[in-house]
């Protein structure tokens, strides 16, 4: 399987797995996409089983879903260098942009890899907040 496969797949499990219940929102990272500057060829895959990311209660409550789009820097080993998360597109709600950013310090990665060998690097990762009722894919 192309290790773009696996990153899907793994989106696929971490949005499986934070379906516990049909009254919870879901959370789930969305496919990443290097960063601009990114000398990767395949970016960092997130190997959480479950996402860290909270949805807020209080905005799942009253229906509110969004999209946040992540900056992380990671190491060759796969570790997010903890000062390197910033917010790149807000979703509109700064409880949102706060737990995307809050439960980015609990991801796990598989490092970028560059001619098949690790290296660090810089990508942009999407979380997807969506309500249970919602239709909409992430």
């Amino acid at each position: 399987m192309r290790r773009g496969g696996i990153g899907a797949a793994v989106a696929a499990a971490v949005v499986l797995a934070g379906c516990k219940e049909r009254s919870v929102g879901t959370v789930a990272l969305g496919e990443h996409q290097p960063a601009a500057e990114s000398p990767a060829d395949q970016p960092p895959v997130a190997i959480n089983p479950v996402t860290p990311m909270e949805y807020p209660p209080a905005l799942l409550e009253q229906g509110i879903e969004g999209r946040v789009l992540l900056r992380l820097y990671v190491d060759a080993q796969g570790k997010l260098i903890p000062d390197s998360t910033r917010l790149a597109e807000s979703s509109g709600y700064p409880a949102l942009d706060s737990a995307a950013v809050n439960g980015a310090r609990q991801l796990r990665f598989s490092p970028a890899l560059r001619n098949g060998r690790a290296i660090a690097a810089p990508f942009l990762q999407p979380v997807h907040f969506r309500h249970p009722r919602s239709r909409s894919d992430p």
